[in-house]
């Protein structure tokens, strides 16, 4: 559409670089594949945004929001409940690990973050501990653009704008084994040393001023980084021995991502907060969550007690009703077994890129994962800044979109291309990706 700059201000877009371009306009969307505006059709190799996970085009979803909408629209939690939100809240608990019983609906993810930090420091003020307000995350992981959960992402391109920003955001390494800066020969013990950094970091810090740490399960920024073994297993251990509270960040990672409702889950360990949003509706309507345990509540069930918090849209009406016949997908079609049963062919199928040599590196879990490019395979060397606008944004993500493919070429890090398709991805689509990736790649590396 011609006028599309003309009004429309996009997200985390170069507005310039359609000055002489037209923008691609997406209309319509079936299973995993997307429509533009010109009939051209795409793979959809991002969900969206980590979002559709029960893919595109699905009228039970749309019904069910109509369906709601016209029994009641809207009606704030603000001292009322509406029978979705509590059925809702419900559902979430019984998929929950452990004790996290206490859903607070916020409308997105970075919602869901400030939601969280403001959680941990009212919960310790009440407790009797008010210094604690710090938050530990780590370096490159995204956690949100609202001030506060922008202050928690450790990612300083997206921040320098916006500064000062909320004091209190320490960071600690992330666990990118493919580049790490200690043993590098054993994710074992790469692990137990990454883990450590935010013991030390609590330490430095001191201990009764430290609240949350944050992390994701498997950390998206910088491209698909899992947990090395024992990883957050010691880091349990660690915010126990220190009073500090393990929010797991599943914005991307819960409903099914990495073949669990919950990554946490995934990868064996129990949060004390779990933030999630995205797929729990499968983007059909925006809605987010912070779910507590109980033991966190506990300082808001006297009297006067209040968590001094909300939005106005969380726990929409029409949002819950769309989250519940989402899962009501999830349950009939086995969409968590699906995963689970073909994670391993998704990883093999990627993993044939490794001979080209522009690919360094294929990790992730699930249907969630990078692709990192290098310009020496042998040496690890990655691209400095020219070269990364110039290969990222100059030719890969026009390249592959051209090419039929919509994924993430990114270079908050290293440079990656990410690829987390709907959770209804099959072999066919797997194999439509490592074609089109092979293509492209091999194209970018002769320009070189």
């Amino acid at each position: 559409m011609a006028d599309a700059t003309d009004h429309l201000w996009m997200h985390f877009t170069r507005m310039a670089s359609y000055a002489a371009g037209e923008v691609p306009t997406i209309v319509r969307g079936e299973g995993a594949y997307v429509w533009d505006a010109q009939g051209r059709r795409y793979l959809d190799g991002l969900a969206g945004l980590f979002v559709v996970n029960a893919g595109h085009g699905r009228t039970e979803l749309a019904e069910a929001a109509a369906k709601q909408a016209g029994e009641l629209a809207y009606f704030p939690l603000w001292s009322y409940a509406h029978p979705k939100a509590v059925e809702l809240a419900e559902k979430i608990a019984s998929l929950t690990p452990g004790d996290l019983n206490r859903v607070f609906f916020t409308t997105g993810g970075s919602e869901a973050v400030e939601a969280a930090w403001k959680l941990a420091r009212a919960y310790f003020k009440r407790t009797g501990r008010p210094t604690k307000h710090k938050v530990v995350s780590r370096y490159l992981a995204y956690h949100g653009t609202s001030m506060g959960a922008l202050s928690i992402t450790g990612l300083p391109g997206i921040k320098t704008d916006f500064e000062p920003l909320v004091p209190g955001g320490i960071k600690v390494p992330n666990t990118n084994f493919y580049r790490a800066p200690e043993h590098g020969d054993s994710s074992e013990a790469f692990g137990a040393w990454a883990a450590d950094e935010i013991r030390r970091a609590i330490e430095r810090e001191g201990p009764d001023t430290v609240a949350a740490v944050f992390l994701e399960p498997l950390q998206n920024s910088g491209g698909c980084f899992p947990p090395p073994p024992g990883y957050f297993q010691r880091v349990r251990e660690i915010c126990d021995a220190y009073d500090v509270l393990l929010v797991s960040d599943e914005v991307i990672c819960a409903w099914g991502r990495l073949g669990e409702y919950f990554g946490a889950a995934r990868y064996g360990y129990q949060p004390d907060i779990v933030t999630t949003a995205k797929g729990i509706t499968s983007g059909y309507a925006p809605l987010g969550a912070m779910i507590a345990s109980d033991r966190l509540m506990e300082p808001f069930l006297t009297e006067t007690g209040m968590f001094a918090h909300g939005v106005t849209f969380g726990g929409h009406p029409v949002s819950c009703a769309v989250a519940l016949a989402n899962l009501e997908v999830f349950a009939r079609e086995d969409l968590i077994g699906h995963v689970r049963a073909n994670e391993d062919a998704f990883r093999t199928t990627l993993e044939k890129l490794t001979d080209l040599p522009i690919v360094g590196d294929v990790r992730g879990d699930g249907y969630f994962y990078g692709i990192e490019l290098v310009k020496d395979k042998t040496t690890k060397a990655t691209f400095d800044e020219a070269e990364s606008e110039r290969l990222l944004r100059g030719f890969l993500s026009s390249a592959l979109f051209a090419a039929g493919l919509y994924c993430r070429a990114d270079d908050r890090g290293d440079p990656v291309v990410q690829l987390a398709p709907p959770l209804i991805a099959g072999q066919e689509q797997f194999d439509e990706m490592e074609q089109i990736l092979r293509a492209v790649l091999t194209e970018a590396w002769s320009r070189l």
